[in-house]
């Protein structure tokens, strides 16, 4: 039984995990998504999001922080300068795990891993849903109390109809 082990260990020495979670943080922030199996996206999730947490603070100390554990200059000059103030005011939660089914070859089961704040199809919805609740009603402007009273009489107007 796994009693207090936090750590997947994915069946790798803990140098080869910890270069395989840098190389794939460093390819999560450069293409704002990647394809991996469902526990690597987990593990990989830990590791990358302490790090967008530290980039939100842009300090000397951060960014040693965040090298050490990334490893590719090129990876934290865009998590401080791009990811960071994209996640400013978010308080947590900055991956998407979503699941794709299994690997042809192996039949391993996949997932696609994220960045929220980039996916254009899932950002694009939020306004739309402001505007339909907007447009639900029968005036655009907003109803203030002295409009109370005539906004019965259009309600039987839309009853008509």
């Amino acid at each position: 039984m796994r009693h207090g082990r936090k750590v997947n260990h994915l069946g790798r020495q803990t140098a080869h995990r910890k270069s395989m979670l840098a190389n794939m943080a460093c390819s999560l922030i450069e293409h704002k998504r990647i394809n991996t199996t469902v526990a690597k996206a987990k593990a990989l999730r830990q590791f990358v999001e302490p790090l967008i947490t530290k980039s939100k603070e842009d300090t000397t100390h951060n960014r040693r922080i965040v090298m050490s554990r990334l490893r590719q200059k090129d990876a934290v000059i865009e998590l401080f300068r791009d990811v960071a103030p994209k996640v400013a005011d978010r308080p947590g939660g900055y991956t998407r795990i979503i699941k794709l089914g299994n690997r042809l070859g192996d039949n391993a089961d996949m997932a696609m891993i994220e960045l929220v704040d980039y996916n254009e199809i899932y950002n694009a919805n939020k306004p739309a849903k402001k505007t339909t609740r907007r447009s639900r009603r029968s005036g655009a402007a907003p109803v203030t109390p002295t409009d109370a009273a005539p906004a019965t009489e259009t309600k039987t107007s839309n009853e008509e109809e």
